[in-house]
């Protein structure tokens, strides 16, 4: 402990565009969990939004490996794991308290009514603490039944726990094999499941092992073998190719065409995203869709279930669902604001201000 220093903890620089792009990411995925609830997935115009899960999870083991593969050894592994749960748990509890409040209150659903309040307790107790419970039948057995998203970020502590104990560790040719081993496990789980929707249930459990376990390695390696490419494509031009992994349209071979996007063409983007930068204008603009990203995707699903409910109830069509819909997206866009400034910013200076304190 007496060898790490608050210099050693400090956050370091920003690649600003891959920060647009996980904002671009994020409202993407807010947009298609609303457009699920009124689509099926066949005619989901934004039928491909939950790839976004995947490139955040490719971007993440690509920041990973930038932040901490220079230094993870000095700080030791404890101090890794600290910065990851400030950097991540407070919106998780946040995400949960939502979560507690919409299921207790939601006008357009009476089913919290036949929930024991032991049972809320502990639906609550076990989202707030990541621990998968897929005990809501009503809400299709989610991992987590208050707070949907959070099967991401359980698997994304795991994946920093890996980090932390092997892949840190791993040397460059074998991070390349367990790549190889990992892009045949996702090609045969994409193939047997039809697509790569999977992770977010009980019964799919396990397809989201399989979905951070190629992308996550993924970004380490696009890191680690510095496959930057330079380019003048900049933020706009790179959140276009973005967009289209997102719109591509259904067919009979989902299975390949999302798994050639998140083997390749996700990989690629990284690689594309660190190589290019942002113009004066769009700067501090790429800056804030960064920060907003991981508040607006672990606040906004209280507001999916509600919104299922509203539209299970009455059935709104045309202008009046347009409506509904995007003025959702943006009361969720302020919600987040507001959540980053008045929560979640402050909370991670006390914790890091008292982590400092103790060093």
């Amino acid at each position: 402990m007496n060898n790490v220093t608050p210099g050693l903890l400090k956050t370091k620089e920003h690649f600003i565009i891959l920060d647009g792009l996980r904002g671009v990411a994020a409202l993407a995925i807010v947009a298609f969990h609303f457009l699920e609830v009124v689509f099926e997935f066949s005619k989901n115009f934004l039928g491909h939004g939950f790839l976004a899960v995947d490139f955040f999870f490719c971007l993440s083991g690509f920041v990973i490996a930038y932040a901490y593969d220079d230094r993870l050894e000095k700080m030791g592994i404890m101090e890794f794991f600290k910065s990851r749960i400030i950097r991540l748990h407070p919106l998780v509890i946040f995400g949960s308290v939502l979560g507690l409040l919409t299921f207790i209150f939601d006008p357009f659903s009476g089913t919290a009514a036949q929930y024991s309040i032991g049972k809320i307790t502990l639906l609550f107790l076990t989202s707030a603490l990541l621990i998968p419970f897929p005990t809501m039948e009503e809400r299709y057995f989610n991992n987590f039944g208050l707070n949907a998203p959070a099967w991401s970020l359980f698997w994304e502590y795991v994946a920093n726990i890996v980090y932390a104990f092997v892949l840190y560790k791993l040397a460059r040719k074998y991070l390349m094999a367990l790549a190889c081993v990992a892009a045949i496990i996702l090609v045969v789980v994409a193939y047997r499941t039809g697509s790569l929707l999977g992770g977010w249930a009980g019964e799919n459990f396990w397809e989201g092992g399989a979905r951070i376990l190629y992308s996550f390695t993924a970004g380490l390696l696009i890191y680690r073998s510095k496959w930057i490419i330079k380019n003048k494509l900049g933020f706009v031009g790179l959140s276009i190719l973005l967009l289209f992994a997102f719109f591509i349209p259904y067919s009979n071979y989902n299975w390949l065409t999302e798994s050639l996007v998140v083997l390749f063409y996700f990989p690629l983007l990284v690689a594309l995203g660190a190589g290019t930068a942002a113009t004066q204008g769009l700067t501090k603009f790429c800056t804030f869709f960064g920060k907003i990203s991981y508040p607006l995707y672990m606040t906004h699903y209280m507001a999916i279930w509600v919104f299922a409910n509203y539209y299970n109830a009455y059935k709104p069509k045309g202008t009046e669902l347009a409506l509904v819909i995007s003025s959702g997206v943006i009361a969720l866009v302020a919600l987040a604001y507001l959540t980053m400034i008045l929560f979640d910013i402050p909370v991670r200076k006390y914790l890091s201000k008292k982590r400092m304190k103790a060093l």
